[in-house]
């Protein structure tokens, strides 16, 4: 057998991996023993280091088959299985038949089958991603796919090939361990416990087998791992900042002003509140009472205090991502904190081994990710989506603008949110000025009751300190049904020589700003890039520093971690929490007595569902009178009318992994497709060439030659992150039929057509104009 340098492999050596730049090979026992040993060092952060350390013992031993060995060094990317054609070059089902085989040596028949079942889902699927057990919308189920002949061939042609080696597989443990085992982790009742369980089991696996690929392709990489500081370090750093931050403001007079007074104040409860058992907690503290780095200090703490590993913090839009990462980084450094939100994660049928290299793992003490990248992965059937979930155990989680839960999937995410806290060991922080109700609730039509998370512990009392920071008055339009136009809202913006108005849609905020003069007037949605968006939110506080006349035209993405100070905001009719998000960039310093938010009526497009019923909720609250609209109690009310309105599983996620079919019986792969924050086909990450573009971004020409010549690393993706925009697939097709882009080994897409990209609007669409029901951001 040769290998891909071209020298022949050790006789009788069954290998796992070709030949490295080196011309060393990666013995098959090597390779199963070190992934089994690391599987069980990540599952023990749970209690579980049998089920993972069996499935990495036995996931490759297809890879005995003498087909497989005639090709795998030949091609580098032999191991990926799919990648290169022939039935007899299939691995993956041989360790899945092998489970229940050497577990039926130990236990009585039926417990074999059951206690195989979810190492055959691990190991089957250690490749191709989780599957449903039976045949779902169009799939083969893995239960046919392990009875078939391909299936029953595949096992023994490794097993004869392992014995012919003279290698033997790792033996089972004893019945009594292996009952012991499954009760740690499978005996739970809960909802979608038994589901996440076994998601959390793939991730060690998967994780352990990248890693250890990759220790043998790329050992440079491998080395870079564990470069970062312990998380005492962390807070250290981050309490330190905030003094200094405290003692500027004290040599500035400004220590008793209302506002700093109130920020030190929740910070000091944050760090009070920190020493608490783990658990669930609330912060709802206004827009400007410095939530961000209070929630984050508490996060490192806590983890400090009680032992846990990482801090995850969750932001509801990739558009805003940028700037709390930068904040980050500018105290702990950027090389400190990992900002996870590209959709470059592959498909499986589309990986390489660089792809499957790059991907995330996220294996740092601070994660700053998206919401919809946190709980997809929760979710996904993906190898590539659910690598990093093991990290989850023993994290604290914080969930900034808790309030952007989609209801769609709020039960599903409460259920597994639940599952997290009650076997994984993690704390949750819900973080909002905008508290939703996200304890258990019974309503009269049982579509809308809520299974939801133990009662949370407040850090502080939001009554005192929202009237403490009331800083806005709320100006709502005689009709609420009455549609303002465009022209009209100009004018009335052309008034004032300091204003921001907040819209609904893309369509509408790019017309608005075409009205306006160009030179007073910025632009900011999500069709930017993160550094381009960066760019003019830095441009937008110099001028509101220079006191220089100013219009600002956005999206709802400045509402959540753009902290901008307006004396006057214009905001679309839509939920009432994201009036009182706007209300946050009106007067958020307290420099006046009162600032001016006024609610304007624009038309939603119908397929923007979601927005239609908030707007209807916001309405129909009003009519029945609400004395304080950004009162914490008329969120209250808020949050349980519009629950109230909502399938809060529409697409019936907990039906699929709860075991209705059958014990143990999963529909992985079809919840993964339906469990999509964004209602399209799946995003993709374009990268934008802001150095052709725009001034100041030269070091991006570099980082785009290395991806360019088929470089593909995660810190290589890290360093280009905020280049990167998500996007709807459909749009990369039709950026590839124009041939305005190109792909990229890593996954990415490069922006080739610099036409495509508008120096005040973004990317944009073949007809230049943005469609209003793709994206409300």
């Amino acid at each position: 057998m040769a290998s891909s340098q071209g020298e022949p492999s050790p006789k009788g050596r069954l290998i796992a991996h070709s030949a490295n730049s080196s011309g060393k090979v990666h013995g098959l026992a090597e390779h199963l023993h070190k992934v089994a040993a690391r599987a069980a060092e990540f599952s023990a952060a749970w209690g579980d280091p049998c089920f993972a350390r069996l499935a990495g013992a036995w996931h490759d031993i297809g890879k005995a088959r003498p087909g497989f060995q005639r090709h795998i060094g030949r091609d580098p990317d032999a191991h990926i299985e799919g990648k290169v054609a022939g039935a007899e070059k299939t691995h993956s089902a041989a360790g899945a038949l092998h489970a229940q085989t050497a577990l039926a040596m130990c236990l009585d028949a039926q417990s074999a089958e059951l206690l195989a079942r979810p190492l055959q889902y691990l190991i089957a699927g250690h490749h191709a991603g989780l599957a449903d057990w039976q045949a779902q919308e169009g799939r083969v189920g893995l239960a046919a796919r392990l009875a078939s002949s391909s299936a029953q061939t595949e096992y023994a042609e490794a097993t004869q090939g392992l014995k012919e080696a003279g290698q033997d597989v790792a033996p089972a443990p004893d019945a009594q361990a292996l009952v012991a085992a499954a009760r740690a982790v499978l005996g739970s009742k809960d909802k979608l416990a038994r589901a996440l369980a076994l998601r959390m089991l793939f991730s060690a696996l998967v994780d352990a087998d990248f890693l250890d690929t990759e220790a043998h392709f790329n050992d440079e990489q491998a080395a870079r791992r564990g470069s970062f500081q312990p998380i005492a370090q962390y807070s250290e750093q981050l309490q330190a900042h905030l003094r200094a931050m405290a003692e500027r403001v004290q040599a500035q007079g400004q220590a008793e002003h209302p506002v700093m007074r109130a920020r030190s104040d929740v910070l000091q409860a944050c760090l009070a509140r920190a020493e608490e058992a783990p658990g669930v907690f609330t912060l709802t503290v206004p827009t400007g009472g410095g939530k961000t780095l209070s929630s984050l200090a508490f996060a490192l703490e806590h983890a400090r205090l009680h032992g846990l590993r990482r801090v995850v913090y969750a932001i509801p839009y990739t558009s805003i991502i940028e700037q709390t990462a930068s904040v980050f980084a500018d105290i702990f450094g950027a090389d400190q904190v990992i900002e996870h939100h590209s959709q470059a994660d592959r498909a499986p049928e589309a990986e390489s081994g660089a792809s499957r290299l790059a991907c995330e793992n996220w294996d740092a003490p601070l994660i700053v990710t998206t919401n919809v990248q946190f709980f997809e992965s929760l979710f996904a059937a993906s190898t590539s989506r659910c690598r990093k979930l093991h990290r989850l155990a023993g994290s604290v989680i914080v969930l900034d603008e808790a309030q952007m839960l989609p209801p769609a999937f709020l039960q599903p995410i409460l259920d597994a949110l639940r599952a997290l806290l009650t076997q994984y060991r993690i704390s949750l922080v819900l973080c909002t000025a905008t508290q939703p109700v996200l304890t258990s609730r019974e309503a009269f039509d049982p579509r809308q009751s809520l299974r939801g998370l133990p009662a949370p512990q407040p850090i502080v009392d939001p009554v005192p300190l929202f009237a403490a920071l009331r800083r806005t008055q709320i100006h709502w339009p005689a009709d609420l049904n009455a549609a303002t136009e465009l022209p009209a809202l100009g004018e009335s913006l052309q008034r004032e020589p300091s204003a921001l108005a907040i819209l609904n849609t893309r369509a509408d905020a790019m017309a608005l700003a075409q009205l306006l003069p160009r030179e007073p007037t910025l632009h900011l949605s999500a069709a930017l890039c993160g550094a381009h968006r960066a760019q003019v939110v830095g441009e937008i506080r110099a001028r509101l520093a220079a006191g220089t006349p100013l219009h600002v035209i956005s999206t709802q993405l400045i509402e959540a971690g753009v902290d901008v100070d307006f004396p006057v905001v214009w905001r679309a009719l839509a939920g009432l929490d994201s009036i009182a998000q706007a209300a946050g960039r009106c007067n958020r310093e307290g420099r006046r007595e009162r600032g001016a938010v006024n609610v304007f009526v624009r038309p939603i497009p119908k397929p923007l569902a979601q927005l239609r019923i908030a707007a209807d909720t916001t309405r129909s609250l009003h009519a029945e009178g609400l004395p304080d609209a950004l009162a914490p109690e008329a969120f209250e009310r808020y949050f349980k009318a519009f629950y109230a309105r909502q399938l809060l599983d529409e697409k019936q996620i907990v039906d699929l992994l709860d075991e209705r079919s059958g014990p143990m019986e999963f529909s992985f792969r079809t919840a993964a497709d339906r469990f999509r924050l964004i209602d399209d086909q799946d995003q993709c990450a374009l990268l934008i060439p802001l150095h052709r573009l725009l001034p100041g971004h030269e070091a991006l020409a570099p980082l785009i030659g290395k991806l360019e010549s088929g470089a593909a690393d995660r810190w290589l993706l890290r360093s280009v992150q905020r280049y990167v925009l998500s996007v709807r697939q459909r749009q990369v097709d039709e950026l590839l039929r124009t041939r305005s882009v190109k792909p990229l080994a890593c996954g990415l897409y490069l922006l080739d057509d610099d036409t495509r990209y508008d120096s005040r609007f973004g990317l944009m669409p073949a007809e230049r104009a943005i469609d209003a029901t793709t994206m409300v951001q």
